[in-house]
């Protein structure tokens, strides 16, 4: 198969496809990638940055220097979708134009379908089948997929001979449109919401040529939040200047005459789903909603034109023909609570299975559920890292420079007993499951965790919650891990969602993390893209502080450390280090010290006895210090290596001898082999024949790292604990 770079653009394409692009960082990549088919020449794409306030200019940028076939325009200030697919169709050369929204995705193989169906059929419109993607994972076929099959439609038709093409989805999307048939319509994106509807159906009743290719190609991404459309707002009052658009070139082309039943049906039914759903119209305005369909079904409603089938649908039109709103409502309601009827029975199972749980859980229960109506605490702040390991990682860089900004905080760590390393003095704790435990999570102000609190905990309105995570996410995270069964053995996905629901930060160490975290964890918090606090004393250490942190390891004078650092690999049983360790130090000799630190989730490294050579630091409590006190960094896929690069000075290898194992098992979010951070090496003899040969010290690695740092580590300055605190703590949030 072709390269991208084998393929460069034509200047008369068969297919421009449009994709606006608007605060969809997580998704924009997977959805470009999924149309820049790589065996498709005949193919140009215009990515429209609709002045996106995150990330996703620099990934189009990324994107279309690697693939000659991606345009990208840049917008001056946002002008929205309708707009920016305007500027995108603008800009096409291609005999046929497909309008992508950047957060959906095409399915393997569509592109090329629809090239092929193109150049047999040559429609004025092709029209393509799709399914949803459920936030979840679920992919759900569409409920309209039968028009494209029954009856057998032939090649080409038309819409009078085939009307029916009127009841599939109303969107841009799924259409492939001819584009001189479209210019030649006059027809263009309005601003506001639903800016499709005045193109898509004109479009369908006015074509000669129609096609249908019974193919699912488009997959219609319903994220959990950030759908404009589906949350509460006076804009959905603009659905019904797109109505009159629809009418008013119905009014202008005469043979559209016979849809004209049909399209008001279809009107009448979009706008009462916009009523019903209960996120779109604030209940103050829901009244006046109602008005607006009344005086829209009065002033279109064909002469003539009967009651739709269904009984509750025939009141429903009865009711908007008089206006009648308050009976409108009842019918709704009574409609929702026989649907809601079914549901008590599987209520009363659960009540009856809580009421069977010890009298203790039930007391600490009612105590915590008491603090929670109890006043919060405006200066108290809970934190938390590593499932109450300790007092460590982001979590305790801002706690420390919280103390410093902002003292009139008064911060208490969870800390469980027998936790790793000692809990600094001065350093107020609380022990989980205990009253006071209960206590200063119902009452403080903020909670701060690097990794979740349980699932018990809730949040009260008031309280803050901060999620600071605790490194890049090479490997896949939330949502993604789905497609991995091996690396989400044992995950629930929707109790992981219902947690990351209550944060409102959500700390990014880097772009790549800002892209991941989106896409994982699919929520509405606010992103604060200000590099990782623990990086600080990385961006700040001293020769001094060297001498000291090497000295209270027992690190002996003049030798080289090594900090070896893996990370954990879900298809393996335990730590075992991926190379043979006594080798290493035994081939390399007195001029290297190993130091090995397996990931937290195992207590200790287990490899013998500490001598000259190889020491086993798994117990110390800070990894920040044994990176300052390392010569140089040995990892594989550990998130430690982008930490580490803050240290402009320190070499990095990565020994990727199962790469593609752990790839597939677990998924990762960057191809680390491509773009090392220094040397790799895929083998333990080149591993160790790196190291004898001084190539991590040697200019092309030290190359390989300033790109990796620039790409990775571009707001580590180590400022970032305080613009947390200056954020979370002072803003007067």
């Amino acid at each position: 198969m072709p390269s991208p770079e084998n393929l460069p653009r034509s200047d008369s394409p068969l297919l421009s496809i449009i994709v606006p692009v608007y605060g969809v960082e997580g998704y924009v990549r997977q959805c470009l990638e999924s149309i820049l088919d790589p065996s498709a020449a005949d193919l140009e794409v215009i990515a429209v940055d609709d002045r996106s306030p995150d990330n996703c200019g620099a990934i189009l940028d990324e994107m279309a220097a690697a693939d000659p076939r991606l345009r990208v325009r840049h917008l001056d200030r946002n002008t929205g979708l309708g707009q920016a697919r305007n500027t995108g169709l603008d800009m096409a050369a291609g005999e046929y134009v497909w309008f992508f929204d950047s957060d959906d995705h095409a399915t393997e193989g569509a592109v090329r379908a629809v090239l092929d169906r193109l150049a047999k059929t040559r429609p004025d419109v092709l029209l393509v089948d799709h399914e949803r993607e459920l936030w979840d994972g679920t992919r759900v076929p569409n409920s309209g997929g039968r028009h494209f099959r029954e009856p057998p439609a032939p090649p080409v038709f038309t819409c009078a001979e085939r009307p029916d093409v009127l009841r599939i989805m109303m969107a841009a999307w799924n259409k492939v449109i001819r584009r001189e048939y479209l210019l030649g319509l006059g027809l263009r994106f309005s601003p506001g919401y639903y800016e499709d509807l005045n193109v898509t159906f004109p479009l369908l009743m006015a074509a000669g040529r129609l096609s249908l290719l019974d193919r699912v190609c488009y997959v219609y991404r319903q994220r959990r939040s950030g759908g404009i459309t589906r949350s509460a707002s006076r804009r959905h009052f603009d659905a019904f200047d797109q109505y009159e658009r629809i009418f008013a070139f119905m009014d202008a082309h005469p043979g559209t005459e016979p849809f004209r039943g049909l399209m008001f049906d279809r009107v009448i039914g979009h706008a009462l789903m916009i009523l019903e759903r209960e996120d779109r119209i604030s209940r103050p305005d829901r009244r006046e909603f109602f008005g607006r369909i009344t005086a829209f079904s009065r002033r279109r409603r064909p002469s003539g034109h009967g009651v739709p089938g269904g009984r509750l649908k025939a009141v429903k039109y009865r009711l908007i023909d008089r206006g009648a709103y308050a009976p409108y409502r009842l019918a709704v309601t009574l409609t929702k609570v026989r649907r809601r009827a079914g549901a008590l029975p599987r209520t009363a199972v659960r009540f009856a299975r809580r009421g069977g749980r010890t009298g203790r859980r039930l007391a600490g229960r009612l105590y915590y559920r008491v603090q929670l109506r109890m006043p919060i605490d405006e200066n108290l702040v809970v934190y938390a890292a590593y499932w109450y390991r300790g007092v460590a990682c982001n979590p305790a860089a801002i706690y420390e420079k919280a103390a410093e900004m902002a003292p009139h905080l008064r911060g208490v760590w969870v800390v469980k007993p027998g936790a790793r390393g000692p809990v600094p003095d001065g350093v107020d704790t609380v022990a989980p499951g205990t009253l006071r435990y209960l206590r200063v999570l119902a009452r403080a102000k903020y909670l701060v965790n690097n990794v979740t609190f349980p699932n018990a905990v809730i949040k009260r309105p008031g309280q803050v919650h901060v999620m600071t995570q605790h490194g890049t996410p090479l490997k896949k995270m939330g949502l993604d891990q789905m497609d991995f069964p091996v690396g989400a053995k044992g995950l629930d996905f929707k109790a992981q969602i219902a947690r990351a629901d209550r944060w409102d930060f959500l700390l990014s160490s880097n772009p790549l993390s800002s892209e991941a975290w989106h896409r994982g964890f699919p929520c509405r918090y606010e992103m604060l893209e200000i590099g990782y606090p623990r990086n600080d004393r990385l961006a700040a250490a001293t020769p001094d502080e060297r001498a000291r942190l090497r000295a209270r390891l027992g690190v002996p004078e003049g030798k080289k450390a090594v900090l070896y650092a893996p990370t954990h690999r879900e298809y393996r049983n335990g730590y075992r280090p991926m190379f043979d360790v006594d080798r290493f130090a035994r081939e390399l000799g007195d001029e290297y010290v190993l130091l090995l630190r397996p990931h937290y989730y195992y207590p200790a490294a287990d490899d013998g006895q500490d001598d000259d050579r190889v020491m086993d630091v798994s117990g110390h409590p800070s990894v920040e210090d044994l990176c300052i006190a390392s010569d140089a960094l040995l990892t594989d896929y550990s998130s430690i290596m982008f930490d580490y690069a803050v240290l402009e000075d320190r070499p990095i290898a990565v020994l990727a001898n199962d790469w593609e194992t752990y790839r597939l098992t677990r998924g990762v979010n960057l191809d680390i082999t491509a773009a090392p951070p220094g040397v790799l090496a895929r083998t333990e003899d080149e591993l160790i024949e790196a190291f004898r040969t001084g190539a991590p010290w040697s200019d092309t690695a030290a190359k390989a790292r300033d790109a990796f740092r620039a790409r990775f580590c571009p707001w580590d300055d180590g400022r970032a604990a305080e613009r947390a605190v200056e954020r979370i703590f002072l803003s007067g949030r």
